[in-house]
Order: structure tokens, then C-alpha cells, then sequence
């Protein structure tokens, strides 16, 4: 699986806003993620139509065990950043999954009906590596 890092973003984005500098598309992006930041540390709602939401949940305090002595450990009450993504981005991301995994389909389909003609050691070791990634 691919991340994308805050750099990758500021890339991508100074590449498609020719207009703006990587020093203006760095600032951008910083001053954004610092609001959203600042608005889920005071307990704000964020919510961006399409996208999603960010909210605070709460995880109530709660009795654990130490793995390595087995003892009882109260866990203290958390608050913790919570993204509900949108009904768009829901939409967008499953497209995309089944648009990949019907090319993973016709890419197994070719492996698994090899030409006669070529043997393993011709298709080279990645024939030999399985089409999903675990994960």
C-alpha cells in the first residue's frame, strides 16, 4: 500500500498550481493541517462536504493487563481524533478498489493460461510472486 506524506502533497500540489511556489504550497498545506489541528484540540467539529468529517471521540477509562506481569492497569479516559469519511469519498475509493482488483483479475487470468512456448525461468522471478499483497 502507498502513503502519501505531507511532501508528496505539497508536491503534487505546487506541480498542478503552477502559479504557486513550493514555498507558498508548503505554507498552504502547514497552515491547514495547523487549523484543523487547533479546531480538534478545542474540541471542534470539522466537516467537509464530500470528503468527510473529523470529530473527538472519547474512550472511557478502562481496566487493561500488563503483558508482561499479567497486574491490573487503569487505563485513563482519552479523548481521540475520529474521521468519518463522505458518501463521495466512500463512492470514489470503492470504484477505484473494484477498478483494481478487475485488472488484478485479467493479470491472473494471462498468468494462469501461460504460452507454451515460454517456461518459468523466461517470465522471470516476478511469475513467481503472488498478484494480492497480504495486508
Amino acid at each position: 500500500m502507498l502513503a502519501m506524506t505531507r511532501s508528496d502533497l505539497v508536491a503534487q500540489l505546487a506541480e498542478r498550481f503552477t502559479q504557486l511556489t513550493q514555498r507558498d504550497t508548503e505554507f498552504a498545506v502547514k497552515t491547514i493541517l495547523d487549523a484543523m489541528s487547533g479546531a480538534l484540540s478545542h474540541g471542534h467539529r470539522i466537516e467537509i462536504r464530500g470528503f468527510g468529517s473529523f470529530s473527538i471521540s472519547r474512550r472511557p477509562p478502562r481496566v487493561g493487563r500488563n503483558p508482561r506481569s499479567g497486574e491490573q492497569v487503569v487505563i485513563p479516559e482519552k479523548l481521540v481524533p475520529h474521521f468519518k469519511p463522505g458518501k463521495a469519498l466512500r463512492e470514489a475509493v470503492d470504484a477505484n478498489a473494484a477498478l483494481c482488483e478487475e485488472q488484478l483479475d485479467v493479470a491472473e487470468a494471462a498468468l494462469s493460461k501461460p504460452d507454451a512456448t515460454t517456461t518459468a525461468s523466461e517470465a522471470g522471478p516476478a511469475a513467481l510472486l503472488p498478484l494480492h499483497p497480504k495486508g
